[in-house]
C-alpha cells in the first residue's frame, strides 16, 4: 500500500490551511483568486451531480473570471442559477471543456481535497489501492493487474497497469500531463513498484491540445510476470500497455473449459487464452496472428511454461484467411476464441464495423464444431455500449448455417471497475456462445 505516514502528513498540512468555518466548496473557492467559475446552461447539471465527470462545451453557458482560464486551471462548475456543484480542471481545446475532479457533496465530506490536486490524488490512489487488496490484487500467482481505471477510480484520463515490479503509466488528458511528476511519485510509492514507464497517448492528447512525443521504455524491452499462475514475457511498448489485463477472468474460464479439446485461439496476440487452455489440459492448441513481434513473444512463452510444443502452435496469418483456408481443409474445433482489435472505436463507424465483426464471427462459427464453444470479444467501446454485439452475432449466425446460445455475457475482470455515471467507460463485451 502506499506510504501512510506520507498520505496522513500531506493531509494534515491541507487540513491546517482550511479554517474550521471554510468547510464548503463556495467558501473554500472564495478564497482563491482568480479562480473562473464555468456556468452550465439551465437543466443541464443533472448528469453530472450524478457523477459524470466529463463536462462537454455543449453543456457550458458562460465563464466568468477575468483573465480566462488556461488549460490545466482549477474552475469552479455551477448549474444554472450559479450554485456550486463541484470543481474540475479546465480545457481550452477539448470538447470536454472540465473533467471534474470533485462534487459538492463530496467536498462537504472531505474538504482537505478542496482545489488541491495533491491531496485529492493521494486520496484516490489510495482508495484503488485499497480496493485491489480487497480483491485480492496482487497474489502469489497474479501481479498484473490494472491499478488506475480512469473514470471508474474518479481520474479521467489516467491509466495504471502494474506488471510485477513495473508501472505503466497511460495518460490521455491534458490534467495528467500537467501532474505527470505527482502522479509517478505516487504510484513509485506502491509497495512493489521498483520502475515506471510513462505512456502518453498521442493521438488523444492532440484533441486535447498537447503536441507530445512518445517515450521508449526506460525498463527492459521484456519482463516477466505471472497471471492466473501463468507466466509470460510482456514488452511495455507492445499494444495497449502491453498486455490485456482486463481478459483476467475470462482466460480462467477459457482454461476450466479446455481439457481434452482441440482449442483455436484466433488474434492471440502473444498467447493468454492459449497458454491458459493448455494448462487446462486441452488436447492441442493453435494460435493465430498477424503480428510476427507477437507470435515471437508467444513462442517465448511456451519455453517459459516449460510446454509440450508438440501441443501448441502458434501460426502468423491474417486470421480471416486463416479460417477460409481452414474450412476448404475441413478443419474444425471444439473451443474457439476470438479476441479482435478495435473495430469501432467511435460511434460514426459503428455499422461499417458491425459487418466487419459479423463476417469475422461468420467464418469462426463455422470453423467451431456442431455441439462446441466460441468466446468472442469485442474491445470496440462504441459496439459495447450501443448493446448490439448480440445481434450482430446472431447475424453472424444465419450467415454460417448456425444456431447459437448465449451462455454467458461478460466484460473486463474486477479490477476495471465502471462509473455508472459514465457508461462511455464500458468497453468490452465476452460472449461465451454454443453452437448447433
Amino acid at each position: 500500500m502506499l506510504i501512510r505516514t506520507q498520505l496522513s502528513a500531506c493531509i494534515s498540512r491541507s487540513l491546517s490551511s482550511i479554517s474550521p468555518t471554510t468547510s464548503t466548496l463556495e467558501d473554500v473557492a472564495s478564497n482563491h483568486r482568480g479562480l473562473a467559475r464555468v456556468v452550465l446552461k439551465k437543466g443541464k447539471a443533472k448528469i453530472f451531480m450524478g457523477g459524470n465527470p466529463m463536462v462537454y462545451s455543449g453543456a457550458v453557458d458562460r465563464i466568468k473570471g477575468r483573465p480566462a482560464p488556461k488549460t490545466g486551471d482549477m474552475v469552479l462548475v455551477s448549474d444554472g442559477s450559479e450554485n456550486p456543484i463541484g470543481w474540475g480542471l479546465y480545457n481550452s481545446v477539448s470538447m470536454y471543456c472540465v473533467r471534474l475532479m470533485q462534487l459538492e457533496q463530496d467536498a462537504t465530506r472531505d474538504p482537505s481535497c478542496i482545489l488541491n490536486m495533491e491531496n485529492l490524488l493521494q486520496k484516490r490512489f489510495s482508495a484503488a489501492i485499497d480496493l485491489r487488496t480487497s480483491l485480492g490484487l496482487p497474489s502469489a500467482d497474479t501481479n498484473v493487474y490494472r491499478l488506475i481505471n480512469s473514470e471508474g477510480d474518479r481520474l479521467s484520463g489516467l491509466i495504471v497497469d502494474v506488471f510485477g515490479e513495473v508501472a505503466v503509466i497511460a495518460s490521455s488528458a491534458a490534467w495528467v500531463e500537467k501532474y505527470r511528476q505527482q502522479i509517478e511519485s505516487l504510484v513509485s510509492q506502491v509497495s512493489g513498484i521498483r520502475h515506471t514507464w510513462w505512456r502518453a497517448s498521442v493521438d488523444i492528447l492532440k484533441e486535447e491540445g498537447l503536441q507530445v512525443e512518445q517515450n521508449h521504455s526506460p525498463v527492459a524491452q521484456k519482463f516477466k510476470v505471472v497471471e492466473n499462475g501463468v507466466h509470460y514475457q510482456v514488452s511495455p511498448e507492445g499494444q495497449k500497455t502491453g498486455f490485456y489485463a482486463d481478459q483476467r477472468e475470462n482466460r480462467r474460464l477459457i482454461s476450466s473449459l479446455s481439457k481434452d479439446k482441440n482449442v483455436l485461439d484466433l488474434c492471440c496476440y502473444t498467447g493468454g487464452f492459449s497458454l491458459g487452455a493448455l494448462l487446462g489440459g486441452a488436447h492441442h492448441v493453435t494460435g493465430v496472428d498477424s503480428s510476427m513481434a507477437a507470435i515471437e513473444l508467444a513462442n517465448e512463452n511456451i519455453i517459459l511454461n516449460n510446454l509440450d510444443h508438440e501441443r501448441i502452435s502458434f501460426v502468423k496469418e491474417d486470421v480471416n484467411e486463416f479460417m477460409k483456408q481452414a474450412l476448404l481443409r475441413n478443419e474444425e474445433w471444439d473451443l474457439v476464441i476470438l479476441d479482435p482489435p478495435k473495430f469501432a472505436p467511435r460511434k460514426k463507424v459503428l455499422q461499417s464495423a458491425r459487418g466487419m465483426y459479423r463476417n469475422l464471427n461468420s467464418l469462426a462459427m463455422q470453423v467451431t464444431k456442431r455441439g462446441g464453444l466460441l468466446m468472442t470479444c469485442s474491445c470496440s467501446s462504441a459496439m459495447t455500449q450501443s448493446r448490439l454485439f448480440i445481434p450482430t452475432l446472431q447475424g453472424a449466425a444465419s450467415m454460417s448455417g448456425r444456431r447459437i446460445g448465449v451462455l454467458r455475457q461478460g466484460g473486463a475482470g474486477c479490477d476495471h471497475p465502471i462509473n455508472p455515471s459514465y457508461p462511455e467507460g464500458e468497453y468490452l463485451t465476452n460472449v461465451l456462445l454454443s453452437l448447433s
